[in-house]
């Protein structure tokens, strides 16, 4: 499957945008990685949960896709954003980000959270396991979602806005 950037390729705004994003998802999924090291129940779900409720609309944000930014559409466009929405099938492009739409898309990858919640009790070998699987859950989603803000924007032949930046 390509990443966000080869889908992105051929637009410089596109691409731009997806590095800017991947940054912010690093640092998230660093911060994801450390918090599931700690061998407390349930801080890592809460940590995720959190970081994930804040990533999804920075990247949002970053492709025009927030709902203060698709109100600004004219409704042509507007109701061109949403048929491609649902076309890729996201449920987090154009919404307010609510615990409930963080678990629908925590569900997605529950096998490992799952993983993760039972390693971190090993001694150094199961929190560095642990850690490993929240990086990775964390770039996981924050890079499917990626994906499915550049297929809307190129669908709709939406730019990045400027002041993103």
């Amino acid at each position: 499957m390509p990443t966000a950037l080869q889908l992105a390729a051929g637009h410089p705004e596109l691409m731009a945008a997806v590095r800017r994003s991947r940054k912010t998802l690093n640092r998230r999924a660093l911060a994801g990685a450390a918090a599931s090291a700690v061998p407390i129940p349930g801080l890592d779900w809460a940590v995720d949960a959190a970081l994930l409720s804040r990533l999804i609309p920075e990247i949002n944000a970053e492709f025009g896709l927030t709902p203060d930014q698709l109100d600004r559409l004219t409704p042509h466009k507007r109701e061109r954003v949403q048929k491609a929405t649902a076309m890729v099938g996201s449920v987090l492009i154009g919404k307010f980000i609510t615990r409930d739409l963080v678990i629908k898309a925590a569900q997605t990858i529950g096998v490992r959270l799952t993983a993760k919640q039972a390693a971190k009790y090993v001694p150094l070998a199961g929190q560095a396991v642990a850690a490993l699987v929240g990086y990775a859950a964390i770039r996981y989603l924050g890079e499917e979602h990626l994906k499915d803000c550049v297929q809307v924007a190129k669908t709709v032949g939406l730019l990045p806005p400027s002041d993103a930046a």
